[in-house]
């Protein structure tokens, strides 16, 4: 196909060589007209790793980096996401008290944090469980992403928050008792009526609506890349292949395209994103 007129950005996808289909799922990101990709680290689970401390994360977010580079060599731009996914709370507890669970994801933040730091990743990720859990779950989970936004705050970076489906209003105080402003929170799988900045799949039926509106948002895929799961949530090919549609269809105008794809991830991570 022809080559992109404009950056093609996926906010969210994973590209896992050990459980999927690896280089090959970037290599069709990339062939659908895809440009630029942020890639989030997975589970430490689904790379096998059970963390009894936070020093223990560093093999999920080195790997995470080994992959990106090997991505890279596919002439893409990738931007490293890395953290800790708010699910693990539901794992950890389960071989060691709800507090000292917490404690070891916010050391696991810490170790992400350094590599913002010195460069080699763009991003946080962090948030808090998306299914139903006890009260005492959701204050302990509240608090690791407190630290996430401090983190954020203190290397001048931007979260990506996985969290229940809703607009998560309140992750506006407390990013602001920590002084990290909404514009440097994403929160991944988006619904439009949040006041974070969104990351709608790109299938999302909203996309031409908020494009009309001016809104400042960004699509992502969400892909999974585990053998299991193909497909899930939704293709790499999705994200240019769904933004060629709607240009097609006049759905939405180059303009649209340009501020979704690199407008604004540029502004809220701090990166450059042109071709």
């Amino acid at each position: 196909m022809k080559p992109p007129l404009h950056p093609i950005t996926d906010d969210h996808i994973h590209i896992d060589p050990r459980n999927g289909r690896g280089i090959e799922a970037a290599k069709d990101f990339k062939r659908a007209g895809g440009t630029h990709l942020f890639l989030v680290s997975k589970p430490a689970g689904s790379l096998g790793v059970l963390p009894a401390r936070g020093e223990d994360y560093r093999e999920v977010f080195e790997e995470t980096l080994r992959v990106a580079a090997l991505v890279r060599e596919t002439g893409l731009t990738v931007f490293p996401v890395l953290g800790v996914h708010p699910a693990e709370i539901s794992t950890l507890s389960t071989r060691m008290p709800l507090p000292q669970a917490a404690l070891v994801m916010k050391e696991g933040l810490d170790i992400a944090a350094s590599y913002v730091a010195e460069g080699a990743a763009v991003a946080l990720k962090s948030g808090r469980p998306h299914y139903e859990v006890p009260p005492d779950v959701i204050t302990a989970s509240n608090g690791v992403l407190a630290h996430a936004f401090h983190l954020a705050r203190e290397c001048c970076c931007a979260v990506q928050v996985h969290a229940e489906t809703g607009p998560c209003t309140d992750m506006i105080e407390i990013a602001a008792a920590v002084g990290l402003i909404p514009g440097k929170v994403v929160k991944h799988y988006a619904t439009p009526d949040t006041p974070l900045v969104p990351s709608l799949l790109a299938t999302h039926p909203a996309v031409p609506i908020l494009a009309a509106q001016g809104r400042m948002f960004t699509m992502e895929s969400d892909y999974m890349d585990e053998n299991s799961r193909p497909g899930a949530v939704i293709g790499p090919k999705s994200v240019p292949r769904t933004t060629r549609s709607l240009l097609l269809q006049g759905a939405i105008t180059v303009e649209d395209a340009i501020r979704i794809h690199s407008t604004t991830p540029s502004a809220v991570y701090g990166v450059g994103i042109d071709l």
